[in-house]
């Protein structure tokens, strides 16, 4: 797996225009170079069918936005986690907002990307499901509420006290488990905000998919990073 420490950006492309194939790519590559010129870890989440050529592309690491529950076999339009992890892919995000799946085909997941060496950022729209999602040991639990996803208001500002709740439970039930953050975040405020109150990184879209300088974006991301990378 190509490494990843903490704090941490995920950017996920999702399926935006200026996520998709080639110019999903060139993103990509500005995503990598922000990582390499700052020395702080920002993962990539892109849609299957970019999965490997991104991932031949650059050197962070590359997740898939979804896996399904499923072992190899008669499962026709699913997708297998075998297949992203050949493709390129290091992790997976797993139960977004977007693509909401039960908590038993959560367990599955995170039991067989363990195996499979696959790292697990699982979404949880309250800090109660955190809390319960931590209890499966993913390697890291972001709690997104989902009414700020896209909306330009931060999670952080907005309602920060989700966040402590989170941080507080998602450390009861498995100390093991980054917690971090995302809906709304826009800008460096946003994440130094996020980093204060306890997390460990972010998961952002749109702030960084939409902006119309997504490389300065980051860069501002990145120095954030690097303060609390110095505060350790």
């Amino acid at each position: 797996m190509k490494s990843i420490h903490y704090p941490l950006i995920i950017v996920n492309f999702k399926t935006y225009t200026r996520g998709t194939g080639q110019k999903g790519l060139q993103l990509a590559k500005i995503c990598d170079e922000v990582a390499r010129e700052f020395n702080v870890s920002i993962v990539v989440a892109v849609q299957m069918a970019d999965i490997r050529w991104i991932a031949s592309e650059i050197e962070i690491p590359v997740f898939a936005q979804h896996v399904d529950a499923i072992y190899p076999g008669s499962n026709t339009g699913h997708i297998l986690l075998e297949t992203v992890k050949e493709a390129g892919a290091t992790g997976t995000l797993v139960n977004h907002s977007e693509r909401k799946i039960t908590l038993k085909e959560i367990a599955l997941i995170i039991q067989r990307a363990r195996e499979n060496h696959l790292y697990t950022c699982v979404c949880a729209s309250t800090p109660k499901i955190a809390g319960a999602i931590a209890a499966l040991s993913p390697d890291s639990c972001a709690t997104e509420p989902p009414e700020l996803i896209g909306s330009g208001i931060s999670v952080s500002m907005a309602q920060p006290e989700v966040i402590t709740k989170s941080v507080k439970i998602i450390e009861k039930f498995n100390p093991a488990v980054a917690p971090l953050c995302g809906a709304g975040i826009t800008n460096s405020q946003d994440v130094e905000k996020a980093l204060e109150l306890g997390t460990k990184g972010i998961l952002i879209a749109s702030g960084v998919v939409k902006a119309t300088d997504p490389k300065k974006i980051l860069e501002k991301m990145a120095q954030v990073l690097l303060k609390f990378q110095e505060k350790k």
